[in-house]
């Protein structure tokens, strides 16, 4: 008989690894808006309906599944994620048809972003976290929550922390196109990646191989700084590179949210990932992936 799994965040990545998963596993989804049932019913997902932020809507989520992936983000302001509190405290509430079946495994897609900026330091997962955005803050409030409800319900609980996500509909295609600009070389930040595919079978190996209370670095080999990154791109789909601009002026003319990322510069380790987790990334490099995307538009 298969085991029964749920997935909290039906995305793209959600429907990646459902169609990984669904020879081994019964799959339910977690879906809030109902135009999405019928698409997850196409991917052999179970639909369920149910949105994070009302607690009301997720009591038959009580023993419903062996094993949770949570790829559902926090909520967009705040210093803590309640739809993950709200998660938890339904996967463990006591039901008269099911008397505290509790969950065997969860594994939480969390953000590198957690870490801060590192100066570009190249780090593991025993790096001290210094998140330094709401956004971030929001996220390592999710993992401790995550990491105490598993120590104190007995429940392997893992984290894998993930960087920027790319794929063929996952590029900045459009900023290259409208020409906005990146940092210049001498102050430019390193970024971390990892593509959308790889992602999928580090969460599926994760379900099967990750340890209780640990954390993974979800990415690929790739050390690029984040000009690097954008130019690579537009060499290959033959775009104009980014202009150039200084810290002082990115201050100026870019937004917000886009120089948030540009402040934090770090390089991370995955070696913990592929010993643990068993894994051999199919585009160990951003490189190797933008050419398979190239390949294969």
């Amino acid at each position: 008989m298969k085991k029964t799994l749920l997935i909290a965040g039906c995305g793209d990545i959600a429907l990646r690894v459902a169609t990984l998963l669904q020879k081994h596993y019964r799959i339910f989804g977690l879906y809030r808006n109902v135009s999405n049932s019928d698409h997850l019913r196409l991917h052999r997902i179970i639909p369920i309906y149910g949105n994070l932020d009302y607690p009301d809507d997720l009591e038959k989520l009580a023993g419903i599944a062996q094993l949770v992936i949570h790829l559902a983000p926090p909520p967009n302001q705040g210093l803590h994620d309640y739809r993950t509190a709200h998660l938890l405290s339904a996967l463990t509430s006591r039901t008269k048809k099911h008397a505290k079946i509790l969950p065997q495994r969860l594994i939480y897609i969390s953000t590198s972003g957690v870490y801060g900026n590192c100066n570009g330091a190249l780090i593991d997962e025993t790096r001290p976290v210094h998140p330094e955005n709401d956004r971030a803050i929001r996220r390592l409030d999710a993992e401790k929550q995550i990491r105490d409800w598993g120590k104190r319900n007995h429940i392997s609980a893992s984290i894998l922390r993930v960087p920027g996500i790319y794929a063929a509909d996952r590029l900045p295609l459009t900023r290259l196109r409208e020409g906005h600009p990146v940092l210049v070389e001498a102050e430019d930040s390193y970024t971390n990646h990892i593509h959308a595919d790889d992602l999928a079978q580090i969460i599926c190996a994760a379900l099967q191989h990750a340890k209780p209370c640990r954390i993974y670095h979800a990415c690929d080999d790739s050390h690029l700084k984040m000009g690097e990154y954008f130019d690579l791109i537009a060499d290959h789909f033959g775009l104009s590179r980014s202009p150039r601009i200084s810290r002082s002026q990115a201050k100026e003319c870019i937004s917000p949210g886009m120089f948030s990322f540009m402040k934090e510069s770090r390089r991370l380790k995955n070696s913990r990932m592929k010993k643990e987790l068993h894994i051999r990334l199919r585009y160990p490099t951003v490189l190797q992936g933008i050419k398979a995307l190239t390949k294969n538009p």
